[in-house]
């Protein structure tokens, strides 16, 4: 299995060496030459499986020759044993024909533990075999980060520098990157917002001495590692509800591309998804872009669901490669001007491309808080502002004749003031984290520079 980049011009790699690079050296995204096609009967053979189960027979494709069969089925059963929920990732019947996909049962209570976990397992058998010494930079719009933190605090052979937008992300996301005491772990609190951190990131991996120098790798959304394990869930739920003998929908929460571009992966190995629907808050450019054609940054509005609080969805590029025919070319056209101009005019062949899979909506803050409040009205369940957008778009978007599954991207809990303000409820954080708010913090200042980044992570890494 080979995997090359969206702009054309980095080598290509195996999945081991795609996953340890992260972002290509042409500041380009990994993909698979050719996205394996599982047939109806092998799709149909996942029904009764576990996760674990599930997840090494969907994965093994794409892996090739970089981990052994025994390797892979370790690193699957290690990263989801500590989560909270047998089935892994169960489904609830909000109304008939629609269903919420709990995603929040992980260490770190959101959906970036259904990838980071298993990112942190196979790093740990890499560096194992290979014993090089890496340095992890991150940004993160909230769950990224303690996500990252939690799969690879403590490993001996790992710096980890993750950098969040300061004053931008609930407290109980705060909280889970700044108290690990781990020495290996550093919370930075940057300057700006989630796009500056992502910005400064990518600054960093285009400093190909300064890459070289410490060993940079990354885990955002941008690793492809990352995409390949989100991929499970969305053929596991279709599963059960009677795919590949019933088309599904799904709506997703939609800030930096990557949940949802897993479900594209999926749809392109057989799942008979017939609609992908992007469900955006007031920082809506990617609804924006798919009604308009025109992707163009307006600036980020702070909200209640700060984990969409973005502008450049780094995984869209992903998305325009597919529906530009795998033409580099028009991607690193429209990437530059994006970088130049703040924003670019999609083709319209491209674009019809992207509306063939793709369907879209907002939310907006009093329309996330309604829904938060008629959903435990009318269910029970208490969802988090991020679920809230998508359960909103998704009632736009129901057809009595598919199922249509929204996926509930974190716990209410990681979120406890802003669900208070929508229900006049505070929910409660699971006993396992009990003791968040009396531990101790670690934040570093940072300011929304390259060169600073650089001194820190060296001085830090050498301490």
């Amino acid at each position: 299995m080979q995997y090359i980049s969206t702009r054309g011009a980095a080598p290509v790699l195996d999945f081991e060496q795609a996953m340890m690079t992260g972002l290509a050296r042409d500041g380009g995204l990994y993909l698979p030459q050719e996205v394996p096609v599982l047939t109806a009967d092998q799709i149909r053979d996942l029904n009764g499986l576990s996760y674990e189960q599930a997840a090494l027979r969907i994965i093994r494709p794409f892996i090739g020759d970089s981990f052994s069969e025994t390797e892979l089925q370790s690193a699957i059963g290690n990263a989801y044993r500590d989560f909270g929920h047998v089935a892994r990732a169960p489904l609830t019947q909000l109304q008939p024909g629609h269903f919420l996909l709990e995603l929040f049962h992980g260490p770190t209570l959101a959906f970036k533990d259904f990838a980071m976990q298993l990112i942190g397992q196979l790093f740990r058998i890499a560096l194992t075999r290979s014993g090089q010494r890496i340095t992890i930079v991150g940004a993160t719009s909230g769950d990224t980060g303690s996500a990252a933190i939690e799969a690879f605090r403590g490993l001996p052979n790992v710096d980890v520098f993750i950098l969040y937008p300061h004053g931008r992300v609930s407290e109980v996301q705060r909280r889970q990157m700044t108290t690990p005491d781990d020495t290996n772990v550093h919370a930075l609190a940057l300057t700006g917002d989630f796009d500056d951190c992502q910005a400064r990131l990518k600054d960093l991996f285009n400093d190909h001495d300064f890459r070289d120098r410490v060993g940079l790798a990354g885990v955002n959304s941008i690793n492809w590692a990352r995409v390949l394990a989100q991929v499970v869930y969305y053929f596991t739920s279709a599963v059960s509800l009677g795919a590949p003998d019933r088309e599904v929908d799904f709506t997703v929460p939609t800030g930096n591309f990557g949940d949802i571009f897993a479900g594209e992966i999926a749809r392109r190995m057989g799942l008979p998804i017939r609609r992908l629907v992007v469900a955006t808050n007031q920082n809506d450019i990617l609804h924006r872009a798919l009604e308009t054609g025109e992707y163009r940054m307006t600036g980020v509005q702070p909200s209640i669901s700060p984990s969409m609080d973005i502008q450049v969805s780094s995984n869209f590029e992903r998305a325009l490669y597919l529906a530009y025919g795998g033409d580099p070319a028009p991607v690193r056209q429209v990437m530059d001007e994006l970088r130049t101009t703040g924003g670019f005019t999609i083709s319209q062949g491209a674009l019809q491309a992207l509306r063939e899979t793709f369907a879209s909506g907002r939310a907006s803050e009093a329309e996330t808080e309604a829904t938060i409040r008629a959903t435990f009205a009318e269910t029970g369940e208490v969802v988090c502002p991020h679920s809230a957008v998508a359960i909103k778009v998704a009632a736009e978007h129901l057809d009595p004749a598919v199922p249509m599954i929204t996926l509930a991207t974190a716990h209410p809990a990681k979120f406890p003031d802003a669900v208070e303000a929508a229900m006049g409820r505070r929910p409660d954080l699971p006993p396992h984290m009990k003791a968040l708010f009396d531990q101790p913090e670690r934040i570093t200042r940072v300011e929304n520079d390259a060169a600073a980044l650089k001194s820190l992570i060296l001085e830090r890494r050498a301490a």
